[in-house]
């Protein structure tokens, strides 16, 4: 009996000590652990949704990964996280898993990102993102490929030449909207084919698709977007001749996005929508106002760095985007004894695609 008591009694304590036991404030966790990756995804997902010209990035790489407690609850990872371009332009509505990582021979564009995601009952929520994005180098992509056309500066007279030519010939198809140039997403030399290839955005307008003398006059329509790709060749007994393809695709409304505890509702991410698409949540929500000139870079990319929006801090909610994290796996179980190992570097964890 006695033995009894005492061993009840040595549980109790246990149980209270380990209670009274302080959660570590700050844990540096692998980078491919699960919980890191959901928080990576999730910060990927912020991107997309906030940034207003070019592409959707994809996640590549998690390069550091630090969490500290938060109090009273919830915990904040501190990421840096490398992306890459694909192929779908943020206005797709391709879902981003089913969006090609745009190719080192196309010349590939790489995003760096310092983000800080809070997880507080279970939902993952993106406080803050730093991004800024670069394309590989000119010696990189023809170290592969040395043919393969470079980048191009998106304002050179010879790429907006292009894609004026370009939408004067997809006007003249039997459209029954005017379409004027909305964004020059990409564009690309072919100095072999005496060509320039481009990518750009388009909007329709309230105007007739012919006899327009002022495009300025024409007012675009809301929540509605076309994306051209286009090539200009030049003849060798002179003249050019233009071949392009656009697909037009429009938005859905505003839909509620989920918010933390004691946060009132707000507008989540408008998701585009198109024919026989599956709607995603990984898209981006069109331009409240439309700007009044075309986006023109001078940059051969539009760089992260100038085109996310948004952005919390640790202090506010706003701009904050609410993910459900799902449920969460057990993490591995630690080896019991046994002859030493070489140790696995946490960080930086596996890549996904290729290193830029």
């Amino acid at each position: 009996m006695r033995s009894l008591v005492a061993f009840i009694c040595l549980a109790q304590l246990l149980s209270w000590a380990a209670a009274r036991s302080p959660v570590p404030p700050v844990r540096d966790p692998n980078c491919d652990d699960l919980d890191v990756e959901q928080a990576a995804l999730a910060a990927v997902q912020y991107v997309n949704n906030n940034h207003r010209h070019g592409y959707k990035y994809t996640l590549n790489q998690v390069d550091k990964a630090r969490v500290y407690q938060r109090r009273p609850s919830g915990e904040i990872y501190l990421l840096e996280i490398d992306l890459l371009e694909t192929t779908c332009h943020v206005l797709d509505p391709t879902p981003l898993e089913n969006c090609t990582v745009r190719q080192l021979a196309e010349h590939a564009v790489e995003g760096d990102c310092d983000v800080s995601v809070l997880k507080v009952d279970n939902q993952l929520i993106v406080t803050n993102a730093k991004c800024e994005s670069s394309p590989d180098s000119a010696e990189d992509v023809h170290k592969i490929c040395p043919n393969c056309p470079l980048l191009a500066p998106l304002n050179d007279t010879k790429v907006v030449h292009a894609v004026d030519a370009a939408l004067t010939a997809f006007n003249a198809q039997n459209h029954s909207n005017y379409f004027k140039l909305l964004e020059i997403s990409r564009a690309q030399y072919s100095p072999l084919q005496s060509s320039v290839y481009t990518e750009f955005v388009t909007v329709p307008t309230d105007c007739a698709p012919t006899g327009v003398t002022d495009p300025a006059a024409c007012n675009p329509l809301p929540n509605q977007h076309g994306f051209c790709k286009a090539t200009l060749t030049e003849k060798a007994g002179g003249g050019e001749d233009v071949a392009a393809t656009c697909t037009v695709f429009a938005a859905a409304p505003d839909v509620p996005a989920p918010q933390p505890d004691g946060a009132g509702p707000s507008p989540g991410p408008a998701v585009a929508a198109g024919p026989a698409v599956a709607l995603g949540p990984l898209l981006v929500d069109a331009p409240a106002v439309l700007p009044a000139k075309p986006i023109l870079s001078h940059l051969p990319h539009h760089d992260l760095r100038h085109s996310i929006v948004g952005g919390g801090s640790f202090e506010s909610a706003s701009g904050e985007r609410g993910l459900n994290a799902g449920p969460v796996a057990p993490g591995p179980v630690a080896p019991g004894p046994g002859p030493a190992a070489a140790a696995i570097p946490l960080c930086p964890g596996r890549i996904r695609h290729f290193k830029v």
